[in-house]
This record gives structure tokens, sequence and C-alpha cells, in this order.
């Protein structure tokens, strides 16, 4: 077949342009990772984020309080300012921070959440102070409390190392 002449030279399809799927899924990944970066970015309610950590330090503390009563080892907590900090005393007296538990790690809150002991055994307690969790599971109740922008939440224990968190938010106008 010879070259087109005439009509069927100037109907002939031009190239087809546009876009493969490659690109396509390329451009969607790229949406979908910035897009990853960004909600967390947006979404910082304080209110939200006190709520995560009261429950998540409520759930180390109780942690702590059962596993000095497996281990047979005095365990204790301190909280001040934006960080907190699970010990392990040893048979001096002498406590040393616990590095190896993962759930006991020290942790640094997020910007804007600060943590402290409000009472032990129903007094005030200084800042400094480290609240033991004793072998025999018999521990004095203590009251902490994180603070937020708009918002506190208190952790409390009862007779049975059972931590309790409330929330309270901002008070009606």
């Amino acid at each position: 077949m010879g070259p087109l002449t005439g009509d069927a030279a100037r109907h002939r399809c031009p190239r087809a342009t546009g876009f493969t799927l490659v690109e396509i899924l390329v451009v969607l990944v790229v949406l979908g990772v910035a897009a990853a970066l960004l909600v967390p970015a947006i979404d910082r309610d304080p209110r939200r984020a006190l709520g995560a950590e009261a429950r998540r330090l409520a759930g180390a503390l109780e942690h702590a309080a059962a596993l000095a009563q497996w281990t047979g080892q005095t365990l204790g907590v301190s909280a001040a300012g934006p960080t907190y900090r699970f010990w392990r005393r040893s048979g001096d007296g002498q406590w040393s921070a616990i590095a190896d538990d993962d759930v006991l790690a020290p942790r640094r809150l997020p910007d804007g959440v600060a943590v402290g002991v409000a009472s032990y055994a129903g007094a005030p307690v200084t800042a400094d102070v480290v609240l033991p969790f004793r072998t025999s599971g018999r521990n004095e109740p203590f009251v902490m409390v994180l603070v937020a922008p708009g918002a506190t939440a208190l952790l409390a224990s009862d007779a049975l190392n059972r931590v309790g968190v409330v929330e309270r938010g901002p008070e009606p106008r």
C-alpha cells in the first residue's frame, strides 16, 4: 500500500497525546504522601492529644504496678513539666531509670502538654517526688494532672492499682 493522498492524508489520526497509567499512578502516590504528612500537622486539637496522652500514661502506670508485683522489684514514676519517667529501686535504695521496657520508657509529651503529681496518699507532694509501686501491690492512692491549653486530665489511682482518667474541657461561660 502506498502513501496516502488526497482526503485520506488530511483525515489521518494525529498521534494520541496524554498521560500514561504509570504517570497518573506516580502523581496519586505523591499526593497521598503529601496528604499523610499534612493531616497530622493540621489536626492539632490539644484536647485530643491530652486525652490520648492521659490514657497512655494511665496504662503505663497500671503496667508498672503489676510489673512491680510480678518481678518483686519496687518501681516508681516521676513527672514534671513535659516529661515523665519510670524508675527501678536497687537493693541499696537508689533509683535508676528504666530503659529496658518499651511501655515504661521515658516519655516527652507533645508541645503544650505538661504533667505533674498533685498528691500521694492524700497529701500534696514536691515536684521531684518518685511515686513508688511496691512489690506487695499495696500502693498509696495518688493523683497526677495533665494540662493542655483549654483542657485538663486527672489520673487517679485506687486501692486495686487501677488508674482512672477524668478529662475536663474549658468551663462553660
